[in-house]
């Protein structure tokens, strides 16, 4: 009989977590101190957003993504909610727009300036009213164009298109209080854990449920849809209160594919996924690890490779999407931990140690989920399903779009929604992105100069005062021993 190891080789299993610097990590954000288990941070290349801690109403910090280093105390914030802010999501269409929900009973769409949030925000581009109570969770539609999903403690599930008004679900899915929603791939399904901690696959478009979990042995916290292998991956709880991963048929709940107990901490486990790489990602809340599996479509379904420990608790995390990472470096995943201890944004990098990192590794980045939509809103209410627009990660080609451009991306009007200027939008309509983005360049430059100047000079200051206080000690002296020979 032949010798087979029982290891499985991986050209994962050396992938390892590196922490930035405090230089280069967000330093001196008041994090928020709500108890709600969402991540409270959304990033992608242009920004990074963070739910802060304020009185009197809620607000959320928009800073540029090279905006590190040490925030300023005053710096404006977006603070147009009357109650807590519980969590914010980046548009994946579009950078410079932004949703968040509050315990004002409102989700707000907000449209962030090119430079940045230079003043505070406090008016919204749409306020979208429909529950009757605090609204914990939002999520957009993975493919479709201005689809945003709500889900509120007034047991209401509704999808809005932001382009229009009013909620698109005319008889709102009534289900227990949601924990956790997640689309598949082409948002034709959509999973949800609720607090009677079952797992549901409904139909979006419909609120018909489709799917409900039967098993007792598992409380479900969170849910994800694991792309491309026909899964579904929820974290919560054993019967014995261990905090356990479970994957499932999407097309089955009766009985679970797989399950697994990890520890016995009471933090809930948030899962993030790569679909390009297979990769799992598990974060507790209140841990200071985050452990990496790989996924498969056959049996044992799942295997463990390594995890990143650190001594300082997480509070939420942030992804960075795929389009916005360091390729050169072998960069494949990018996390912001919130440090609240701290009052720290942490970015972490999974790197990928390679020979030639410098080199484009085309294996570690196939073609990706870009930041185009596939279709409209009303094409996908009216049944079409498609999956995401691809493209390649490769610093030269551009992939176009398979799809037919839809009338908004033909005319003036989407170019001018896409530069986001604060005043006299029209004077920039012929300005290419190329442009815009060595304009950026060249802003985040400039503020770090400036931010230079200003530790210099109040070097200088200090200095300046040192000598000026060294003089009058010598002044000082002069008269005393003056004073005292004269007498």
């Amino acid at each position: 009989m032949s010798w087979r190891s029982s290891f499985r080789c991986s050209k994962f299993r050396h992938i390892f977590g590196k922490s930035a610097t405090k230089e280069h990590s967000y330093d001196g954000v008041p994090i928020t101190r709500s108890v709600h288990d969402n991540h409270y941070c959304s990033a992608n290349p242009c920004f990074i957003a963070v739910v802060t801690e304020c009185a009197g109403g809620g607000s959320f910090l928009v800073l540029p993504i090279h905006h590190t280093g040490r925030v300023d105390p005053q710096h404006p914030r977006v603070c147009g909610h009357s109650g807590r802010v519980l969590d914010v999501k980046w548009n994946p269409f579009d950078d410079y727009c932004i949703a968040s929900c509050s315990e004002d009973c409102t989700v707000k769409i907000w449209d962030i300036p090119v430079c940045g949030v230079q003043q505070n925000l406090t008016k919204a581009r749409k306020t979208l009213i429909g529950h009757s109570r605090r609204v914990g969770l939002i999520e957009w539609h993975p493919t479709a164009e201005n689809l945003l999903l709500s889900a509120a403690y007034d047991y209401k599930v509704l999808l809005w298109d932001v382009s229009q008004a009013g909620a698109v679900i005319r008889y709102p899915v009534r289900v227990a209080l949601l924990l956790s929603v997640s689309f598949n791939s082409d948002g034709s399904r959509l999973a949800v854990t609720s607090k009677d901690r079952h797992v549901r696959v409904l139909d979006p478009r419909t609120g018909k449920i489709l799917q409900v979990s039967s098993s007792n042995s598992h409380k479900a916290n969170k849910v994800l849809y694991i792309g491309g292998l026909k899964l579904l991956l929820s974290t919560g709880s054993s019967s014995w209160n261990h905090r356990q991963i479970v994957l499932w048929d999407p097309d089955d709940l009766s009985e679970p594919l797989y399950e697994e107990d990890l520890d016995g901490s009471a933090g809930v486990l948030f899962p993030f996924y790569d679909p390009d790489t297979h990769m799992l990602y598990l974060a507790g809340k209140g841990d200071g690890n985050i452990r990496y599996y790989e996924l498969s479509a056959e049996k044992p379904y799942i295997s463990y490779l390594t995890e990143y420990r650190s001594l300082l608790p997480q509070k939420g995390l942030g992804v960075m999407p795929k389009r916005g990472l360091d390729v050169t470096a072998c960069e494949i995943f990018r996390f912001y931990r919130l440090i609240a201890i701290k009052d720290l944004v942490e970015p972490l990098s999974m790197i990928i140690p390679r020979k030639e990192s410098g080199i484009f590794q085309e294996d570690l980045y196939p073609m990706t989920a870009g930041n185009q939509a596939a279709m409209t809103a009303q094409e996908w209410l009216l049944g079409v399903n498609r999956g995401p627009v691809l493209m390649s990660l490769k610093p030269d080609p551009r992939v176009p779009n398979p799809y037919p451009e839809t009338p908004a991306e033909k005319g003036l009007v989407r170019q001018l929604s896409s530069l986001r200027f604060q005043s006299s939008p029209a004077a920039v309509t012929e300005i290419g992105q190329d442009f815009i983005e060595e304009l950026l360049q060249a802003f985040y430059k400039q503020q770090d100069e400036i931010r230079g100047m200003k530790e210099a000079l109040h070097q200088k200051d200090v200095s300046s005062q040192t000598v000026r206080y060294q003089n009058f000690l010598s002044d000082t002296f002069l008269y005393f021993c003056v004073f005292t020979f004269c007498r």
